[in-house]
Parts: C-alpha cells; sequence; structure tokens
C-alpha cells in the first residue's frame, strides 16, 4: 500500500498522543523562543482511552502549499510554533539523509497537510497543547522516517508537550545549555509501575483561561521575585522527593508534595504583578474538600493539583475512589445530567457513613461540576495502523466525519 501511495506521490502517518498533568510545575521560560525552562518539572502522563490527540500528516507532490485542520475547521499552518516544529523534523530528516536525497524516501520539498482531532473539549485547561505538539511531532516524525529523541522537537512546539512524548512518569530536564539540546524529557518510570493509582479530572468550567500560560508565566518572570526562588531553591529539592515517592509507590509523599507544589505555583501567579487569578472560588472549595476528606481519614487519600485553570485534577488509589466520587457528587450535586456525571473508566458505587457527611459534605452547591473523568496513567504516543483510522482521505483533505 505504501508503495502504491508513493507512486501517486501521497504518503500518510496518523499517531495518537496523550494529556500530561504536572505534579511538579512547569512556569517560566529563560529562553521564550527555544521554549527553555527556568526549572525542571516533572508529570504523570494520563490514559489516551479517556483524553488524546489524533493526528494525520500527509504529504504528496500534488499539494501546493501546506495546510492544517484543527477538530475539522482549517487552522493557521503559518504559527510559529507549527513551523517550528515543521522546520525541527525536517531539518532532522535532511541530516539523517547525509545531506543526499535518498530516493526511496519521502520528498522535503513536499507541501504537507495536517488534521488534528482532540477527544475532549480543546479550552477545558486539559493541556491540549502538550497533546496536540507531541501529537503532530509524532505523525511528521512517522512520516519521515525519523527515530530518534523527538522530546527536544516537541518542546519547540510547546514546553509541556515534551512530556508527552513518554508514557507513565516523566521529567523534563531544565537543562544547562543555551542552545536547549540538554533540556528533554526523561522517563522516571512507566505507567505499568503504578497500576493502582487513578485520576479524577473534575471539570468545573469549559471556558478559556484569563490569561493564556505563555504571556502569564512571563509576566511571572518578570515581576514575581517568589518564582525566581521557587525555581532556584525548591524545585530541585521536590523534584527529588518527587522522584523517590514515584519510585516507592509511597502515595502519602506524593500526594502531599503535589498539593504542596500546586498551591505553590498558584501563589507564584498572586506574586506576578498584576496578579493573574487561576483557581476560583469553586476550585478552593475543590481544595478544602480534599482536606477535610483527608482529615476524616487521618491521611492523604485523595491529592489535587490544578494547572492554569480552574479544573481540578485528583490524584487517589482505585480503592478510595468511588468513595470519593459519592463524596464529590453529594458536594457538587449535578444540575441535570446525573447519568453522564461519571465519565472514562467505570466507578463502583459508594454508600458513605453518616459521620463521613457530616464531617466532610458542607453546604452542597448544585452543578458546579459539570462532570467527572476518571482515567489513569497510560502509555506516550502511538502510531495508528488501521488506514480507516486516517483523519485525512487519498484526496488529502479531512474525511468528513460521521
Amino acid at each position: 500500500a505504501a508503495a502504491m501511495a508513493a507512486e501517486r506521490g501521497l504518503v500518510m502517518a496518523t499517531c495518537t498522543a496523550p494529556v500530561n498533568i504536572a505534579v511538579i510545575k512547569y512556569w517560566g521560560k529563560r529562553d521564550t523562543d527555544l521554549i527553555l525552562p527556568i526549572n525542571s518539572s516533572l508529570s504523570v502522563t494520563l490514559h489516551q482511552d479517556q483524553l488524546k490527540t489524533t493526528t494525520t500528516a500527509a504529504a504528496s507532490r500534488d499539494f501546493t502549499e501546506d495546510r492544517l485542520w484543527l477538530n475539522g475547521k482549517e487552522a493557521d499552518v503559518g504559527h510559529p510554533r507549527v513551523q517550528a516544529c515543521l522546520r525541527e523534523v525536517r531539518r532532522l530528516a535532511r541530516k539523517r539523509r547525509g545531506g543526499g536525497e535518498d530516493t526511496a524516501a519521502l520528498s522535503l520539498s513536499y507541501k504537507i497537510h495536517i488534521a488534528s482531532e482532540n477527544n475532549f473539549p480543546t479550552a477545558a485547561g486539559l493541556a491540549s497543547s502538550a497533546a496536540g505538539y507531541a501529537c503532530l511531532v509524532s505523525a511528521l516524525a512517522r512520516l519521515y522516517g525519523l527515530e530518534e529523541e523527538l522530546s527536544e522537537v516537541a518542546r519547540r512546539g510547546s514546553g509541556s508537550a515534551c512530556r508527552s512524548m513518554f508514557g507513565g512518569f516523566v521529567q523534563w530536564q531544565r537543562g544547562e545549555r543555551p542552545d536547549g539540546t540538554d533540556s528533554l524529557a526523561l522517563q522516571v518510570a512507566p505507567e505499568t509501575h503504578w497500576p493502582e493509582l487513578r485520576v479524577l479530572v473534575l471539570v468545573v468550567s469549559g471556558e478559556k483561561k484569563p490569561v493564556g500560560s505563555t504571556v502569564g508565566m512571563q509576566t511571572s518572570v518578570e515581576t514575581s521575585p517568589l518564582l525566581k526562588h521557587r525555581a532556584e531553591v525548591v524545585v530541585p529539592k521536590r523534584l527529588a522527593q518527587m522522584m523517590q515517592h514515584i519510585q516507592e509507590r509511597d502515595f502519602e509523599g506524593f500526594g502531599q508534595l503535589a498539593m504542596r507544589d500546586s498551591n505553590q505555583f498558584h501563589a507564584t501567579c498572586l506574586d506576578t504583578f498584576p496578579p493573574i487569578f487561576y483557581l476560583t472560588d469553586l476550585s478552593r472549595q475543590i481544595i478544602a474538600l480534599a482536606h477535610r476528606y483527608n482529615a476524616h481519614h487521618g491521611h492523604t487519600k485523595v491529592a489535587y493539583t490544578f494547572d492554569a485553570g480552574p479544573n481540578a485534577v485528583i490524584f487517589a488509589l482505585a480503592d478510595t475512589v468511588a468513595e470519593f466520587v459519592e463524596v464529590v457528587r453529594r458536594s457538587f450535586p449535578p444540575a441535570t445530567n446525573g447519568d453522564q456525571f461519571v465519565r472514562g473508566l467505570p466507578v463502583g458505587s459508594a454508600t458513605l457513613s453518616q459521620e463521613l457527611v457530616a464531617a466532610v459534605v458542607t453546604e452542597p452547591v448544585p452543578g458546579a461540576v459539570q462532570y467527572i473523568l476518571h482515567t489513569k496513567p497510560g502509555p506516550g504516543p502511538q502510531l495508528v495502523d488501521d488506514p480507516s483510522q486516517h483523519l485525512l482521505g487519498a484526496d488529502g483533505l479531512p474525511r468528513s466525519r460521521a
């Protein structure tokens, strides 16, 4: 099939890539062009059955220009970060071919068409840029036959995207070199390392964030003395501790540190001038709920982390999920979608003791949480072999989605 396609001059590759959630946060660049961070970060890659981006990249001698479609709508292929990824992948392909044009290999002069789709709402503050750029780079690399370290290329699209190039638990190393060649992602442990770990995403709002991450973090770098202290003094210690908690599958240590680091990241946002508010009253109610729940049980059973937006990500072990989901359901009773309230992996039913309800569920706020997504750690980008799953048709244009 590939040979026949090459005959027609149309070559296509489709990949999927995951979302990741940082437990030691990235906030602040030391180089905005190369996307080099002021501190290292550590994240958990989420399972693609619940959250993923799918991207098809196609090249053909018949294409007259590069084109890009996001969720079915044509988008700007000239976006500097998309161009940076394209340029880097083509540069690596050229280098790999030793300058000589390999006749069997895809011509680098062909224009390309790219289509990308998320199986989750883009603006829901679920790190769609990380999955999106990791997926773009994976599909392009496949198209051009590249095998090498690609997290450095993904980083040029979106900093956190480099972490989505691996599954499980992933560190983005700050690096020391000004050219960024040592600022890349490394897997700390695969997703199979901690099979009991579960993730609940509490979606409170699908709205776009008040201040985009790109602008927000540079304002923080310029104005927050707390951020400088965080990057230089706090994060290096925390990173080492977090890696140890993960290696030891120590939920108590992992959960406490994830919460502390989330809180400090949001404190640096408050320390930015003018201040940035990503957490809402509802986010703060969820934080208080988690602390009441843990206090009732006498140890850390759930741990929250928030990125640059109001949605809560809650880590828990599998045996805690059903009870905590019921606590959330009592605290934020679903307005209308009672049956659609919990999505993703199945959640068992739980009955709550009267002591727990009295201690943990204070005044319920109906309809505040839109839904809960239950997921778990998962693998890195995957190649999609089934040609019926390509997002582009034989003409190189988006297939009409049934």
